[in-house]
């Protein structure tokens, strides 16, 4: 695992080679918005809309593809979030978010003028929506300025990264939170309340995959295939909800990790970063979950448990808009199981992130997902690749 500290310049040297890293964070942001509707139903509808001065204006940092096909469009479905400026690499392209969105154009900044922040009270709070290696640099930037943060998972791509970020929100007495999106999802609270109440029985193993094919071609995959951006592959990128998925829905933590990474030989893409990894966590109760992530795969994002008396399937598992839930039981005295759908509501995961992001700045609550939470990952993501180096399981605490 990358762990060297490396300031946002040093980064783009760093990347320097196939593609320029100071190209590659411009590219990350390059694109057009082209917002994704959400299916028709999925509005969420916990309470009434907050007044526009009541609600907490959020700037985003890093306007890429992720933060305006699908965060910028969620502000429109929350109760209580504005949209209130733009941190980018690409002044023009902000200024056209700013005038679209409704936004001032004097609440567009570049990365290097994050300090200016403080100098916006309409601005409450960041979303860091940057490569994966910047997210230290934007989290601190942001602290010091005064507003509370809500960044992007991975939280860092090491632990004294995410551990200095935790600090620098703390001593600005400012609210940190991860962006695990799943979290928040009612398909997954109906999973985590399953799993937990015992109605699968007792808990005997999990297996989560999550693979698809990365493309250097596309903008977004450029900055995820160099390590000095990413810190890995497939892992930290899609492996990371199979990792956080086995947590919450066990509710334990895990005691003891085996990992193996393969690559494909002198595939061009993965000469910096893995193709896929196999783990398997060992909790403290017994139960094992199997998990791969592979960067060489078609579409996957699926999480089963199995308990005792039934299982679970969620498949897909971290889909942005949709998501199936089956339960198989077998019935006493029968012989095949049965499979039993279970149909929720679909609502808007983005919406209902920000929106509980947004409760905890106002009322100062902790986030459900907070800064430990993110660094819990970051650490197991760090013991995952170090079993795989050294070809033997790691115990955690």
């Amino acid at each position: 695992m990358y762990t060297e500290t490396l300031t946002r310049r040093a980064l783009f040297a760093a990347s320097a080679g196939t593609i320029a890293g100071a190209t590659l964070l411009a590219n990350a942001n390059a694109q057009e918005p082209k917002p994704v509707q959400p299916r028709a139903g999925s509005k969420p509808d916990e309470g009434e809309p907050l007044p526009p001065n009541q609600r907490v204006g959020i700037a985003i940092v890093g306007i890429g593809a992720y933060a305006s096909e699908q965060i910028i469009p969620s502000f429109a479905e929350t109760r209580m979030c504005r949209l209130a400026g733009f941190v980018t690499g690409d002044v023009a392209k902000g200024r056209t978010f700013a005038e679209k969105h409704g936004v001032s154009a004097q609440n567009v900044f570049t990365y290097d003028q994050m300090a200016q922040l403080a100098q916006r009270p309409d601005i409450d709070a960041v979303y860091v929506i940057t490569p994966n290696a910047l997210h230290r640099e934007h989290t601190e930037a942001a602290a010091k300025a005064g507003k509370h943060v809500l960044c992007e998972k991975p939280m860092a791509t090491n632990p004294k990264d995410a551990e200095a970020m935790i600090k620098a929100c703390a001593d600005a007495n400012k609210i940190l939170m991860i962006g695990y999106r799943a979290q928040y999802e009612p398909y997954n609270l109906r999973a985590i309340e399953m799993c937990r109440t015992g109605k699968l029985g007792r808990i005997v193993s999990l297996t989560s995959e999550h693979g698809r094919t990365a493309n250097p071609a596309e903008k977004r995959d450029q900055w995820r295939l160099k390590k000095a951006l990413s810190g890995g592959g497939s892992l930290p990128d899609i492996g990371i909800y199979s990792l956080n998925a086995a947590r919450y829905l066990t509710g334990e933590e895990p005691a003891e990790i085996w990992a193996t990474i393969s690559s494909p030989k002198n595939d061009p893409r993965f000469q910096e970063v893995e193709a896929t990894v196999h783990f398997t966590l060992r909790f403290p109760s017994g139960i094992l979950a199997n998990c791969i992530s592979s960067y060489d795969w078609s579409e996957v994002k699926r999480g089963q448990v199995f308990g005792t008396e039934a299982s679970l399937t969620l498949d897909p598992l971290s889909d942005y808009y949709r998501h199936n839930l089956s339960v198989s039981r077998k019935e006493p005295g029968g012989e095949t199981p049965i499979e039993q759908k279970i149909l929720i509501p679909e609502k808007n995961q983005f919406a209902l992130q920000l929106d509980h992001f947004a409760e905890c700045v106002r009322t100062g609550k902790t986030p459900k997902t907070p800064g430990e939470e993110g660094l819990r990952d970051v650490r197991y993501i760090e013991a995952i690749y170090r079993s795989a180096r050294e070809g033997k399981s790691v115990k955690v605490s």
